[in-house]
């Protein structure tokens, strides 16, 4: 499970990351607890190239009655993505990427769980696999949201947690994002764990548990 992540990149960082020229986001304030419902920045590709938008974290399905669900479906796993009826669609044709500098985990330690902020070794920006769709409620009002896939644990994450997200090595993220890519065997052989050796974790204040703290305290290293 990916259910909290930080993003303390400046919005010029990720669109020069991305080579992006359109950017629907005109700001970005540092966000040191990313939770579900927040509202995220994703690239997704355009006829016209590749465009920064706003996303709302936990995905809605077009189809949906209402938008509750999408607390419910922050997550897809990687190993059925292309058989549940919210995704598989999104899977052929509404792939994006989620920029993230660093995820949270929570490790089992007896009766207490113990949070880990995960991150690439060289501390640069790293990309989530996601999916995305757009709801429309009764009145017309239109939300567009997102889901991270989630995939088996490598070696540094396999003592900390079963599940981690997936992230998108920087050779695949131009085959995740074509748009005319819909064939699904090829898709799904990108979704796997990330080089666990270009990776590194670290002890992190309990604080992080509570959505309201966001501050950079909690990017603290404990030891």
């Amino acid at each position: 499970m990916c259910g909290r992540f930080t993003i303390t990149i400046t919005l010029e960082e990720i669109l020069s990351h991305y080579l992006i020229d359109d950017s629907k986001t005109a700001t970005l304030q540092p966000n040191y607890n990313v939770a579900p419902m927040h509202n995220i920045p994703a690239v997704i590709a355009t006829n016209d190239g590749k465009r920064l938008e706003e996303l709302r974290w936990g995905l809605v399905p077009f189809w949906a009655k209402d938008d509750k669900v999408g607390s419910k479906m922050i997550n897809a796993r990687a190993e059925t993505v292309a058989q549940k009826p919210a995704f598989k669609r999104l899977l052929k044709s509404k792939r994006c990427i989620i920029p993230a500098d660093g995820f949270y985990e929570w490790k089992k330690d007896g009766s207490t769980k113990q949070p880990y902020r995960i991150l690439k070794s060289d501390g640069n920006i790293f990309s989530f696999a996601g999916l995305y769709d757009t709801w429309e409620d009764p009145e017309g009002k239109k939300i567009s949201t997102c889901t991270i896939i989630t995939t088996t644990p490598n070696s540094l994450m396999a003592d900390i947690h079963d599940r981690m997200p997936v992230i998108l090595r920087s050779e695949d993220k131009a085959d995740w994002l074509e748009r005319d890519n819909d064939d699904v065997e090829s898709l799904l052989k990108l979704l796997r764990p990330y080089d666990a050796s270009k990776m590194r974790a670290y002890k992190v204040p309990s604080a992080g548990g509570n959505v309201r703290n966001n501050s950079v305290e909690l990017l603290e290293n404990i030891g």
